[in-house]
């Protein structure tokens, strides 16, 4: 079975957007989640693999390395290690198209996503989240990626405080973009448009918190069923692949 290390696979294939891009099967070895991806070799962590993980520094090194190899293939930068904050890179515009083409990487992000949550980065998760929304909500740009960020990538945020906040970020947002840049509604539109204007802010912030909820309640189930899911992993030991000591590579 053919397999490369992770320091090869982020000094070869970074800035190679073309084959990023056409390939498939990388992006669960760099991003392991506790569910099944699309690439069937590439296994679910287990809870053990998750503890041995965060007790890790060099795992955890590797995890910021690869975020910030996706980062740079959406055209995004991360601005500051500590508290994850991220801005456009120089290539954001190619890159964006790309983003805003290819819609299949809104599912990657959410991986992303998820990842950096149970892994030990909730709060890389809220401010990657925040950053879209601004794009897509108040800039207009990424189109296609706009309804992922309102239906998924707010609910993969793990710390319920930052999902409630990011929700009525959102709904903040939509408000101003609606109200122009002075959050006050010009006195020359109608109020037919006015009331419009409201029902479509009260609709998306529904959405929101719909959202919202059904993670908070789905938390509370996955906590229920904790006991269960450790008693069937306790028998596996930790897998050198999930802690990113080497992965197969298939292309």
């Amino acid at each position: 079975m053919p397999c490369i290390y992770i320091e090869d696979f982020h000094n070869n294939w970074y800035g190679k957007y073309s084959k990023l891009e056409r390939v498939h099967s990388y992006i669960q070895w760099l991003f392991p989640l506790q569910e099944r991806g699309m690439n069937y070799q590439a296994k679910e962590l287990t809870k053990k693999e998750i503890e041995a993980f965060l007790e890790d520094e060099t795992a955890k090194k590797r995890l910021v390395k690869s975020y910030k190899f996706m980062l740079d293939f959406y055209g995004i930068q991360l601005s500051n290690d500590s508290t994850g904050e991220v801005r456009r890179a120089n290539n954001w515009r190619d890159r964006f198209d790309n983003l805003d083409r290819h819609t299949h990487n809104n599912l990657r992000i959410t991986r992303i996503l998820k990842c950096l949550g149970i892994l030990g980065f909730p709060h890389y998760q809220a401010q990657l989240v925040r950053f879209f929304q601004e794009e897509t909500i108040v800039k207009g740009n990424l189109y296609n990626v706009k309804e992922s960020v309102l239906n998924y990538f707010i609910s993969a945020v793990i710390v319920q405080q930052q999902r409630k906040e990011l929700v009525e970020y959102a709904y903040k947002l939509y408000e101003q973009s609606e109200c122009g840049p002075s959050g006050v509604i010009s006195e020359t539109i109608t109020d037919d448009r006015r009331k419009r204007a409201r029902h479509k802010q009260t609709e998306h912030y529904l959405k929101l918190r719909r959202a919202s909820e059904a993670k908070t309640n789905k938390d509370d189930d996955d906590r229920n069923n904790k006991g269960a899911a450790e008693k069937s992993e306790s028998s596996r030991e930790v897998s050198e692949d999930n802690i990113f000591i080497f992965f197969p590579l298939f292309y």
